[in-house]
């Protein structure tokens, strides 16, 4: 069974964060949402507070075949700074697992040097800190392992895209047609 953690840090865009979640479970897959603190509950860029199934610390060693990371301020700052969090990125993106990030968050791995050379995307405003990236104006980019997507409106089209990417294209096509996004 494919597995996916999702980061949640005090101030992430819940939205974002769950409709990916949501898009991935429906999928079948083993989706983990992980505090980066030592507190399970999360509370988001609106206020809303979500209970993670997981802290950092709790994490085995062998890793998922996704790492995701949503957006939202000061969430996605969080992220970047938070030091066993990059210990991970760098860890699976070596073991060429797939790097999934939205809106600010493609800031976290393009400000770690993870970007270079690679096409990605983010929220409009944030391109200067794809460090080396060739910036997309698009709503998912895939190149490589590395999947980058806009904003809360295109966390559909990310989360299929991971579908798809981790199963088939027939997959991502029931669970489009399932939750009836045309």
């Amino acid at each position: 069974m494919k597995r996916i953690w999702t980061f949640l840090a005090e101030g992430f865009e819940e939205v974002e964060a769950l409709t990916v979640v949501d898009i991935l479970k429906r999928a079948k897959f083993e989706v983990t949402m992980v505090s980066i603190s030592e507190d399970l509950f999360v509370t988001s860029s609106h206020n809303v507070v979500v209970k993670a199934d997981k802290k950092i610390s709790e994490l085995e060693s062998e890793l998922p075949d996704v790492i995701f990371l949503p957006g939202g301020m000061p969430g996605t700052l969080n992220l970047g700074n938070h030091e066993s969090l990059k210990d991970i990125i760098l860890k699976a993106v070596e073991q060429e697992k797939i790097m999934a990030a939205v809106c600010a968050a493609p800031s976290v791995y393009g400000q770690m040097g993870l970007l270079k050379g690679r096409k990605a995307t983010c929220y409009p405003g944030f391109e200067d800190k794809l460090l080396g990236a060739e910036y997309q104006a698009e709503q998912v980019v895939v190149d490589g392992t590395f999947v980058t997507s806009q904003g809360m409106g295109t966390c559909i089209p990310l989360g299929l895209k991971l579908v798809e990417l981790l199963s088939s294209e027939e997959t991502a096509l029931q669970v489009k047609n399932s939750i009836r996004y045309f």
